[in-house]
């Protein structure tokens, strides 16, 4: 193991057992379970502020999260020799949840709800309110996403000898810019009229790489991103991928807004905003941004079956738009 990480764990009142290297960081097998080590950097309140709300959801209620270890002087960053800042959190040497499961994506929903109800017993701290809790409001991104569109398109108008890619881009263009500009207008008259403006802490990343499915319950990780805003986008975002998954099953769908009403219910604002943000063709933004910003001599064949998919998928995506109106 390199000298550094030793140093680094040495810090902690930790017995280490084993180390293996994981996706940018190291799994540790501890007499105090599995933990996490990573280079840390962001910033020290950053931290602290997730530390303490981290603290304050163990007193709420039981919810696995991925909670930070103080080292030995009670700090929660460690440094190196060379400089870098290192931090150490629980772990779960458990599996991502499974999309293609409907069972897993139900429990999945179940958690997401507990997590929410949680996060909005917990009273938000004027010291909280740093640059990274700060978000753009969906209409805002939706407006910056759609001026992304035009630009890819007119390039591609441009271009005499047009490739497959930008050939199903011409064809199909009209149908998903019509819903970003209704989404993006429909979100902005939503935030602006809507009667209660409050807003709760939210994960900020909530997809199946961070709802962790343990033998006899969920764990939620990585809360990086977490920001006081709307939580429908967290919900919205997790459940967006399980349904491109199951092409756009109608009646997984209505399951998970059930799902999520038994633990929390759910509004007339919250079946708007979750309206405007699926209305929003963002999986037909994201193809088209990614061949803008990347090399356009050469587009993975799989992109192009990616923009087929979401024509063959409208139909039944609509029906789902209709029955969440």
């Amino acid at each position: 193991m390199n000298e550094k990480y030793t140093e680094v764990l040495s810090q902690y009142e930790l017995e280490i057992l084993d180390v293996k290297r994981g996706r940018g960081a190291w799994l540790c097998e501890t007499n105090q379970g599995l933990k996490l080590l990573r280079e840390y950097k962001g910033t020290l309140k950053r931290l602290e502020f997730e530390d303490q709300v981290f603290s304050q959801m163990e007193e709420a209620g039981h919810i696995n999260v991925d909670r930070y270890v103080r080292n030995k002087e009670g700090e929660l960053l460690s440094a190196a020799e060379d400089g870098t800042r290192w931090i150490v959190k629980n772990w779960y040497a458990d599996r991502e949840c499974n999309l293609k499961d409907s069972k897993e994506i139900l429990c999945a929903i179940e958690r997401i709800a507990y997590l929410h109800k949680i996060l909005r017993g917990i009273e938000f701290k004027e010291e909280w309110n740093l640059g990274s809790i700060l978000v753009q409001q969906p209409a805002e991104e939706m407006e910056r996403h759609n001026k992304e569109l035009v630009r890819a398109r007119s390039f591609i108008r441009n271009k005499r000898k047009k490739s497959e890619f930008e050939l199903c881009v011409m064809g199909n263009y009209d149908t998903f810019y019509e819903q970003a500009m209704e989404a993006c207008k429909g979100m902005a008259s939503f935030l602006e009229t809507r009667e209660s403006k409050e807003e709760y802490l939210c994960h900020g990343d909530l997809n199946q790489h961070h709802i962790l499915m343990c033998s006899h319950d969920v764990a939620i990780v990585e809360f990086n991103r977490m920001h006081k805003g709307m939580q429908m986008e967290d919900l919205y975002h997790f459940m967006r991928k399980a349904m491109e998954k199951h092409d756009w099953n109608l009646k997984l769908g209505m399951a998970m807004l059930d799902t999520y009403s038994k633990v929390i219910s759910l509004s007339d604002a919250d079946r708007t905003c979750l309206y405007y943000l699926f209305l929003y063709p963002e999986k037909y933004w994201k193809q088209i941004n990614f061949y803008y910003n990347a090399n356009k001599a050469w587009i993975p064949s799989r992109n192009i079956e990616k923009l087929k998919d979401l024509e063959i998928q409208e139909s039944v995506r609509s029906s789902f738009l209709s029955r969440i109106k």
